[in-house]
């Protein structure tokens, strides 16, 4: 890994093929007074270049990264994110950006349908990866993403950042160390989905837009303003069941990865087998997923987990702790504690002062996703938020989204991970892909 980064420094410092390094070289540049040498730093390519790909700064922001080439199939896009990041190489095509040996990993910020095709091309390239969440578009496509990390050995970082926040894993830590007692109850709850939408009219591909690379292996369809541009400001492609399967995945795989961060250090290691609940799916428009949902999952030993949206959680307040946009609320038998993003809440005020010494179940720290991706690249340490464990939370989402299509109750074998004695439900763990693209 070194040596190619050392191949491309050169290079580029040479002829400027993919970045702008000054002439005069600065002591920063050098390494001296503590900074990272160029050479010794992690090469990152952003593919998707939206909204969601500014978080990426924080690789410029670390000494021992930098980004050094970007990719989307919308040619603003990219542009915009290129001058960010210093002029750096750009491409409409991210099989171009993977074929780079100078890259030594890839930031994934594109829309959900591309999130497990691009991480297996990343994979098969040689390239570690940050993935943002949610996983895969099917259960089908989560189970194959285990090649990245099996087969290929590569370093893989989800992107559900919570695991980088002191309020979380103090929280977790206090319901590992038995501080509420034995848990006998959680609650998961996450921002409804949209309706509505329209796919009219019809309009022009723009100047620039590789619609045909965008779309991948979702169906060919018009393109249009809610579609592909998100007039609307209302993310229409996070609410369109060609790409996604809704905020039920797309917001619910942050309050239910923190769930799954203590089922894997609790001896759980697995997820709940019966998923029963209602939903709402957005009808008559263009965003077809579930807008609102309420589903209750059983775990093997009879533990059970409520996973609403946050419109039902909030009228129906099924607990005291229960409340706002989402969270993950842990239930025991001598108090709770509730985890979120923009903090924590206990059912006693001693826990917050405990939570500082919680015992000797600790968690991981990491103060920063991004960074700690960075440096588990440079180590060849899984990162905090490690494949395997995205796998198990993804398919929480996507059995509870089955079960509401399907109308009915429906079983998971988590030994052979698979949908049991439903056959209509359990061809929805695949999902075809357009001709000729395949993971």
């Amino acid at each position: 890994m070194g040596i190619s980064r050392r191949k491309f420094i050169k290079s580029t410092a040479t002829v400027g093929v993919l970045a702008g390094f000054p002439t005069i070289i600065s002591s920063k540049v050098l390494g001296r007074n503590g900074y990272t040498p160029p050479s010794d730093r992690v090469n990152i390519g952003l593919i998707g270049c939206g909204n969601r790909s500014g978080t990426a700064i924080a690789y410029k922001n670390y000494q021992k990264s930098q980004v050094v080439a970007v990719c989307d199939p919308v040619r603003e896009r990219r542009l915009e994110r290129k001058e960010q990041f210093d002029n750096c190489a750009d491409f409409n095509d991210y099989r171009d950006l993977l074929s780079l040996r100078e890259v030594d990993a890839v930031h994934i910020a594109t829309s959900d349908h591309w999130h497990v095709p691009l991480s297996l091309a990343a994979a098969r390239a040689g390239k570690d990866m940050y993935c943002e969440k949610p996983l895969g578009k099917s259960i089908g496509e989560d189970i194959a993403a285990r090649e990245i990390v099996d087969q290929h050995e590569r370093i893989f970082q989800y992107g559900a950042q919570q695991r980088s926040m002191t309020q979380v894993r103090m929280g977790i830590e206090l319901v590992l160390n038995g501080h509420i007692g034995e848990v006998e109850e959680i609650y998961v709850w996450a921002p409804h989905g949209e309706s509505g939408g329209s796919a009219n009219p019809e309009i022009p591909i723009p100047d620039g837009f590789d619609y045909e690379l965008w779309l991948g292996s979702a169906p060919e369809t018009p393109f249009g303003y809610d579609r592909c541009l998100n007039q609307s400001g209302r993310n229409g492609i996070f609410h369109i069941y060609d790409y996604a399967i809704g905020f039920i995945a797309g917001w619910g795989a942050h309050p239910v990865d923190m769930l799954q961060w203590w089922a894997d250090n609790a001896g759980i290691n697995t997820i709940p087998e019966r998923y029963e609940g209602y939903g709402e799916i957005g009808l008559g428009g263009l965003f077809n997923t579930i807008t609102n949902w309420d589903v209750n999952c059983t775990y093997k030993n009879g533990l059970k987990m409520r996973f609403m949206d946050d419109q039902i959680a909030n009228s129906i307040k099924p607990h005291a702790g229960v409340d706002g946009s989402h969270g993950t609320l842990f239930v025991g038998t001598k108090g709770w504690v509730k985890v979120k993003r923009a903090g924590w809440k206990v059912s006693d005020e001693k826990l917050y002062r405990i939570g500082k010494n919680p015992g000797e179940k600790r968690l991981e720290i990491s103060t920063n996703q991004f960074h700690n991706f960075v440096d588990c690249v440079k180590s060849g340490k899984q990162p905090i938020d490690d494949l395997h464990s995205a796998i198990r939370s993804d398919i929480i989402c996507h059995l509870s989204d089955i079960c509401i299509r399907e109308g009915r109750p429906i079983t998971w074998d988590t030994e052979n991970e698979k949908i049991v004695g439903d056959y209509e439900a359990a061809k929805r763990m695949y999902r075809s892909m357009r001709e000729p693209w395949r993971i």
